[in-house]
This record gives structure tokens, sequence and C-alpha cells, in this order.
């Protein structure tokens, strides 16, 4: 892949992806999972610093999205988010964001932040050194909301329906009850929070949640995604293999 050529901007979004180097794995078990969604929320404010998570886990132990809801909530001072995450998922050697800047070069140091202190982690964690990311993350602007709502369904139902349907991108989908089930049981996308079975402390659906106002307009519109091959129009826009 070649390296970003993109200028962030305020008030604009951007899908940000990114995969181990020689496509490695990056997420080996589900603390690694945890860690990083950990990082999205953390990092994700002005006044945050890349040792936050170090500091949490000194003073409190191992992390859970709990432990960090009521850390939180007791810091009891307002957080000033650099963007706003509206989409997230985890896959087994690479990740999707949707993401709104909302501060200038807001992405920019947000995703330092984050892989950075995630490559630390990771690197200790397992005894290595070196990369742990194929060269700097990617993005694309979407200004189309079309191309923002196909985003969204490749994001949160095709990557996780790959790992059961490995044809599913380039063939199409052959089970899409299957597909849909497998999605609706993956915790590391948030399809879950758009069919309303999960509420986040990360998540900012924005536009997104004005356009589907109830879980069965996003379900339905999965569906068409899915029945349609939609995504394929969406291609200049993902990850490539």
């Amino acid at each position: 892949m070649s390296t970003r050529r993109i200028n962030f901007a305020p008030n604009h979004i951007y899908h940000i992806y990114n995969r181990g180097v020689d496509k490695r794995d990056i997420f080996l078990e589900d603390n690694d999972r945890w860690r990083y969604l950990q990082g999205l929320c953390l990092f994700n404010d002005e006044n945050s610093s890349s040792n936050i998570l170090w500091q949490l886990e000194k003073n409190r132990g191992a992390v859970t999205l709990r432990v960090l809801k009521e850390f939180i909530v007791n810091q009891q001072k307002e957080r000033d988010p650099l963007v706003r995450i509206m989409v997230d998922c985890l896959m087994p050697n690479h990740y999707h964001l949707l993401i709104e800047e909302l501060k200038e070069k807001g992405i920019t140091r947000f995703m330092h932040k984050l892989n950075g202190g995630y490559t630390g982690y990771f690197n200790n964690k397992y005894e290595r050194s070196g990369s742990l990311f194929e060269g700097p993350f990617k993005a694309a602007l979407v200004d189309n909301e079309t191309y923002l709502q196909y985003l969204l369904i490749y994001i949160n139902v095709v990557n996780p329906g790959q790992l059961i349907e490995p044809g599913l991108k380039e063939k199409g989908v052959k089970d899409i009850n299957a597909v849909m089930k497998f999605a609706e049981e993956y915790l590391w996308s948030t399809h879950q929070e758009y069919l309303g079975k999960r509420g986040s402390i990360i998540i900012d659906k924005g536009l997104l949640g004005d356009m589907f106002s109830t879980p069965e307009s996003y379900r339905d519109l999965v569906e068409l995604v899915l029945k349609t091959k939609k995504f394929d129009e969406i291609s200049h826009l993902t990850l490539e293999d």
C-alpha cells in the first residue's frame, strides 16, 4: 500500500484502517482486543496522555470496559474529544474505524496515541520489537451519504462475515441468515450498537444515528446490502487484499 496522502479537516468523516505488517495478526487473544477498545476510549481526549492506560492498570489492575466507565465517571471532569468514533471493527489482522474529525489535526493526534500505545503494549507482551502495523494508517474521505451507509454495513457485517464465508467479499453471501447471526454475536464490531442491543462509552453515532433512528431501519439496510452486494460500490474506500 502507498503512503497516505490526505488532508484531514474538521467536520469531515473518514474511513480509517490498517493491518499488521506482513499481514500478521495484531490481535492474538480477547485481552488484546479489549486493550485496543480501551485505547479508543481513553486516547480520544485532548488532555489524555499516551501512558494513561499504564497508569490506570497500575492503580486498578486489569481494565475492563466497566472499570473504564467507572474511571471516567469518577474523574468528574469534562472530556474534550479529538474525534467522533462512529463505527469500529477489530479483525484478527486489521481494524476498521469510521471517524469524524472534531478538532484540527484531531485524527492524526488520536491515531498516533492509539496505534503507538497499542504497539508498545503488544511488543512488550509478546516480546517482540519493531513496527506492528503496515506503515502509516490508511484513510479515505467519505463525502457521500450512500457510501457512508454502505461502509457502515461493510465494517460491521461484511468484515466479520468473512470469518465464516471467506469468499463473501468477492462472490457475495451464500447464507445471509448465517452471516447476520454471526455478525450479531461478534463482540468486536459496533453491529450490536446499531441493533440497539448494546450501549457504548466509545461510540457516538453522529450522522449515522440520525440516518438510522430505529434498529429495524438499520437491519433492513443490512439485508439490502448483503442481498444486492452493494458493498462493491465502495471498493475504492476499503482495505486492499
